[in-house]
């Protein structure tokens, strides 16, 4: 007689919400509904403003700013949407889950690698995203994290560098050796929501930092023929460019995990004094993902108008710095007219997020990724969901080339090509 199999330590057949709004996006409820919720929460978060910065620019797209002048990391988030309320949404929640990393209260220990390997599962620092080539000795103590491995189901610690988010202090549990940055945070109007929105992001930037060290001709021939998109929501977003004089660009940076990928550039058609924006979005969904590059080029080109956040470097806004940003931009757009379709991307919309979870899962692991940590930043005291999910030898993000280190997966890309 066949042993019962032992039960799932994993939530998987219970809290399925349905998802009851996929208008530009998948949620568990509509971006009001959210925002009901979040309104009385505000001030336990240190959010002392949500201001609409709309109309700052001629697109015309929603874009919001959220302020916590008292946060551990940075003091502004910015939102966007293809409503007002979904863009507040957006930022608020980007807000809230900053919080949770910046507070978090997690089974923690301190030891090195030799002292905790023959007791706990730790996960392969190996596949980890790094700051810089120094080695990480198996002897040197640090500050470690409990998490799950959504592959093996196994309590899996991991760097608690790659969970928190307190930039604020120092101290002997810092190696210097792994990336601090925010690369799959997410939170959701539940447990599976935000999962699903940790995994995208991560399979995201390994998809932005995989594109951008493609070489020109491969880039040329990842351009997306725009005149073949037929989703609503995106026309109506690229008519807005459109009718601002916008130049627009999407590249298709879908990789062999196969969860569809777009990077988007937009810049001014004649006007080589304004800012360019760029944007990436991944999803199960390819209108979803590719609304989702297209808003947030918007969103980073208003971000740069807007001028708000700490961390935007006073060179940003030196003409020599435009000016070079511009030709860079127009190089590649004249590169050549998009020919590649979005046709042959995933199209999936799946009732329940556990459902869309699943199925990213099974993409991972069919690109021989083995190991998935799902950190749980979640308070009691808050009905909100908050994750950190993080994905060994997918590449991290590059965004400040300064402190990023390719991985295995850019590697390999660049020694074939």
């Amino acid at each position: 007689m066949k042993a019962a199999s032992a039960p799932s330590t994993l939530p998987f057949g219970r809290d399925a919400v349905q998802k009851t709004y996929q208008r530009g996006t998948h949620r568990a409820c509509s971006p009001n509904d959210t925002l009901a919720r979040l309104k009385p929460l505000l001030p336990a978060f240190g959010i002392t403003r949500v201001a609409n910065l709309t109309g700052l620019d001629r697109v015309g797209l929603p874009v919001v700013a959220v302020f916590r002048p008292n946060a551990r990391s940075s003091a502004v988030f910015h939102g966007k949407g293809i409503d007002l309320a979904a863009a507040k949404a957006s930022g608020i929640m980007e807000a809230i889950e900053t919080w949770h990393a910046e507070n978090a209260v997690l089974p923690l220990m301190f030891g090195s690698t030799v002292d905790l390997r023959a007791r706990f599962h730790l996960v392969d620092t190996e596949g980890l995203p790094r700051r810089t080539d120094l080695a990480l000795s198996a002897h040197a103590p640090l500050l470690w994290a409990e998490g799950t491995d959504w592959m093996s189901e196994a309590a899996t610690w991991v760097p608690f560098d790659l969970v928190h988010a307190n930039f604020t202090v120092d101290g002997p549990f810092t190696t210097d050796v792994f990336s601090t940055d925010t690369n799959g945070l997410a939170s959701g109007n539940t447990f599976w929501e935000a999962v699903s929105h940790g995994l995208c992001e991560i399979i995201e930037r390994d998809a932005t930092a995989l594109w951008r060290a493609s070489a020109a001709d491969r880039q040329k021939a990842m351009r997306v023929d725009l005149a073949a998109v037929t989703d609503s929501l995106c026309l109506e977003v690229l008519d807005r460019f459109a009718q601002a004089g916008l130049d627009v660009a999407v590249w298709n940076m879908t990789t062999d995990v196969g969860v569809p990928a777009f990077q988007c550039l937009i810049k001014d058609a004649s006007d080589r004094s304004g800012h360019i924006g760029s944007g990436a979005g991944c999803h199960s969904n390819r209108h979803v993902a590719l609304l989702r590059a297209l808003t947030e080029a918007a969103q980073v080109r208003m971000t740069y108008i807007a001028g708000s956040r700490e961390d935007l470097n006073p060179d940003d806004y030196a003409s020599a710095t435009i000016r070079h940003r511009h030709q860079s931009v127009a190089r590649m757009m004249e590169a050549g007219p998009g020919q590649r379709s979005i046709a042959g991307e995933a199209d999936e919309i799946f009732e329940t997020f556990e459902a869309e979870v699943r199925w990213l899962l099974d993409r991972l692991r069919g690109a021989g990724l083995r190991e998935v940590v799902v950190v749980d930043l979640s308070r009691p005291d808050f009905d909100l969901s908050v994750v950190r999910v993080i994905v060994p030898f997918l590449e991290g993000s590059d965004h400040h080339r300064g402190s990023y280190v390719p991985g295995r997966r850019h590697r390999l890309q660049t020694s074939s090509s």
